[in-house]
């Protein structure tokens, strides 16, 4: 690739996703659906203000742990141990001492190397330029292949990794596209999510396939999949990986599943972990997870190391289940957390979420750019808490609101 051809590629047109969508987000702040604030009850249930709670269906704590007393109560020991929230200064100089800990708590619970971040974006950010430059793949720079749907956090550093290397973009879980690539070039890195964020996942089998044939370097961010998969927790992705070796990285949240604050590199060689120490920027030159968030995330790895984990993970289930049952979707039957109920037009969606919110449920409304125009949808997040009836409940009332729409 030249450098004018470089300097052609597009990656973002943020002024004109300004242009398109400003119009709906301020209808929807108009409806007092957007950045609401509220205090934790019971469950899934929030107080937005004194006397007035709603059960919400839009955290992505799948298994419930975000309200765990065993985490809360460690979170809050260890900030009278240690009298500090957080240390300013960068991970290569001054660390907690619980730092190690949980690192070498998470690398026995997930059969890999971790290094832990204060976010999984941070964590993102710390692998994704190493990758481009090819400090994973023995000096070669790879050719970079995004699925279409790829996280925000995963797509926002396209414009600085193809100053190394060449970025393209496919079809989603589109394998036989992948495939061609994989044929024309030596060195491919394909950067996707394992649990999609507007549903769906990724074909793990496909990929391996075409890592052991092709060598295909695979880059999972696999936030929405952790805990919710394998014995402990370890993942959509990782569950189906045994052995991460070289050519596997996979990166992780501990913010959803795993109830706590913070993001994970989850890494297959003693090699990754020292360049990631020494040259990721967020790890060279910005702080990790603060002193209560690495706390709270020994206490939810007890947890999963515990036969809790295996009952939560039924009862997601069964949720999961009800819901496909009363609401089918193009998802139904994949066993995944996140449902998106197709509405159409941007406001008809604000206007179903914001009646919905009236009824006593608080559920996101998802228009462009989350989604495609035209495809907006109610982006439904179930948990191991919400209740059989709650769930009853909420896909009733959608059911409503549509048949009253004109």
């Amino acid at each position: 690739m030249t450098e004018s051809d470089v300097d052609k590629q597009r990656f973002r047109d943020l002024a004109s996703v300004i242009e398109k969508s400003r119009s709906d987000f301020d209808y929807a702040y108009s409806k007092g659906i957007m950045t609401l604030y509220a205090r934790s009850l019971k469950q899934r249930h929030v107080e937005l203000e004194p006397g007035r709670s709603v059960i919400e269906f839009a955290r992505g704590s799948y298994l419930g742990l975000d309200n765990h007393p065993k985490i809360v109560n460690a979170a809050i020991a260890a900030l009278a141990s240690y009298r500090s929230i957080q240390w300013s200064g960068a991970r290569t100089r001054l660390n907690f001492s619980l730092t190690g800990d949980l690192e070498y708590s998470l690398s026995e619970l997930f059969d890999a190397r971790v290094i832990v971040y204060s976010l999984v974006l941070t964590a993102n950010m710390s692998a994704l330029p190493l990758l481009a430059c090819g400090a994973f793949t023995r000096g070669r720079k790879p050719v970079l292949v995004f699925d279409r749907f790829a996280h925000a956090t995963l797509a926002y550093h396209k414009a600085v990794m193809a100053e190394d290397a060449e970025v393209l973009q496919i079809r989603h879980n589109d394998i036989e596209e992948l495939e061609g690539i994989c044929q024309k070039h030596t060195c491919v890195a394909y950067i996707c999510d394992g649990v999609y964020s507007m549903g769906g996942n990724a074909p793990i089998r496909e990929l391996l396939r075409l890592q052991q044939r092709y060598g295909l370097f695979i880059y999972i961010d696999d936030a929405h999949g952790i805990s919710i998969r394998g014995r402990h927790g370890q993942g959509y992705a990782k569950s189906q990986i045994t052995d991460l070796g070289e050519n596997t990285i996979i990166a992780a949240s501990l913010s959803k599943g795993f109830g706590v604050t913070g993001g994970v590199l989850m890494l297959g060689t003693e090699e990754q972990e020292k360049l990631l120490r020494r040259y990721a920027v967020p790890h060279a030159f910005s702080m990790g997870p603060d002193l209560a968030g690495i706390a709270g995330a020994l206490a939810s790895a007890e947890i999963h190391r515990s036969a809790e984990l295996g009952e939560r993970q039924a009862r997601l289930s069964r949720v999961v289940q009800c819901f496909d049952e009363k609401m089918p979707t193009q998802s139904s039957g994949d066993g995944m957390p996140i449902r998106m109920v197709p509405i159409g037009e941007s406001r008809a969606a604000v206007d179903t979420a914001a009646e919905l919110l009236r009824r006593g449920f608080y559920v996101a409304a998802a228009f462009y750019p989350t989604v495609p125009r035209d495809k907006a949808a109610l982006r439904v997040c179930l948990t191991a808490d919400h209740s059989l009836e709650e769930v009853t409940q909420l896909c009733a009332s959608i059911r409503d609101i549509a048949s009253a729409r004109p």
